[in-house]
């Protein structure tokens, strides 16, 4: 999804990530990681998963995005902070929204297969597959490479570290009581199930403002 930020500007997905990422994520080391995901990882160009959503060039940016666009409205309505008592710092909701699929870099591989075009004859079509070059969980995963460049906080990490919720393959009762404990694991969690089944999936592309 393309984005307007600024009068007369439209911005790729690339171009944005970097403003948010610059303009909001400063502690030190942030720069290293930066740099890492842009020359040493795939990041910009990845896939999110292999048939679901973002399964497409870029939709591991696209998705990060979308999640960064819904945990920063969720966060805004009035009783996220009037109720619940919930406010993070810009540098916070960034971190866990932006970086919390990392763990998908350098993960799938391009390969193709044999079908039948509409002609009847057979062609070679591409398709994503796995190829986990750090075989260390999901959002433990994720934790695990920020944490190599930059400190987190304890909620950032227990965001992005359970940002799955009840649909990874931990223990139930750790996740509902990291949930409980860090509610930015919790918002992170329902802006990236916003993310994949309302913005993406069978509604990509068709909502406005998205690529066609």
């Amino acid at each position: 999804m393309q984005k307007s930020t600024r009068k007369g500007c439209i911005m790729t997905n690339q171009e944005r990530f970097l403003e948010i990422y610059k303009n909001n994520i400063t502690r030190e080391g942030a720069d290293r990681l930066l740099t890492f995901l842009q020359e040493e990882s795939d990041f910009f160009t990845a896939p999110a998963s292999t048939r679901y959503h973002g399964a497409h060039e870029g939709g591991l940016l696209a998705h990060s995005l979308n999640v960064y666009d819904c945990l920063v409205d969720m966060l805004n309505r009035p009783r996220m902070k009037e109720l619940y008592g919930l406010s993070y710092s810009d540098e916070s909701i960034a971190i866990a929204a932006l970086l919390h699929d990392i763990c998908k870099i350098n993960f799938y591989k391009t390969s193709y297969r044999n079908v039948k075009d509409e002609t009847g004859r057979w062609t070679s079509v591409p398709y994503y597959t796995i190829e986990d070059t750090l075989p260390y969980g999901h959002g433990e995963k994720s934790v695990y490479i920020i944490s190599g460049f930059m400190r987190l906080t304890r909620e950032e990490a227990f965001a992005i570290r359970y940002h799955m919720g009840f649909s990874g393959t931990e223990d139930t009762n750790n996740v509902g009581r990291a949930l409980e404990m860090f509610p930015l694991a919790y918002a992170v969690c329902c802006a990236d199930m916003e993310a994949a089944f309302l913005m993406e999936g069978k509604l990509e592309g068709k909502l406005p403002g998205a690529e066609k």
